[in-house]
């Protein structure tokens, strides 16, 4: 009996932290590190490192300076620094975005502001590995069928 409820407990807060949604209103400044696990509701200002596995929603009002790494991203606010986005990072027209940013999807609506160095990391491995592995296999088959060709 006692050893069910333990059971319970244990995997009821892992559940609902990847559900929680925080919330840092419009007018609040946090300056330092953020290590969550919820997703988060950005409308007013963060000032250092921010690190999620869940989804990061910056409003218009929002503000981040710094370094930021999530699972997702929607932006209509502002961001500096270094972005980390593991799947999708969704612009909206209001979003400004400067510095370098790592993604696996972009998304970009019209009117976005988007001076960064990008680079997309989940379609440049699926694409680089096909191409490197048949290219050798390729190579060594042609020069020796023209090699054989020259000397008969």
């Amino acid at each position: 009996m006692f050893s069910d409820n333990k059971k319970g407990r244990d995997q009821g807060p892992m559940t609902d932290f990847s559900r929680n949604q925080n919330k840092i209103s419009e007018g609040t400044k946090m300056v330092g590190d953020i290590v969550a696990e919820g997703g988060f509701r950005i409308e007013g200002t963060i000032e250092g490192t921010f690190k999620t596995t869940g989804k990061v929603v910056v409003g218009k009002s929002g503000f981040i300076q710094g370094t930021l790494e999530c699972s997702d991203a929607d932006f209509e606010g502002k961001f500096s620094g270094n972005l980390n986005v593991s799947n999708t990072l969704s612009l909206k027209p209001t979003a400004h975005i400067e510095g370098e940013v790592t993604v696996g999807k972009l998304a970009v609506e019209p009117g976005a502001n988007f001076n960064a160095s990008c680079s997309m990391k989940g379609g440049v491995k699926s694409l680089s590995k096909p191409s490197s592995s048949s290219e050798p296999t390729k190579q060594p088959q042609a020069a020796q069928p023209q090699g054989q060709g020259k000397s008969a």
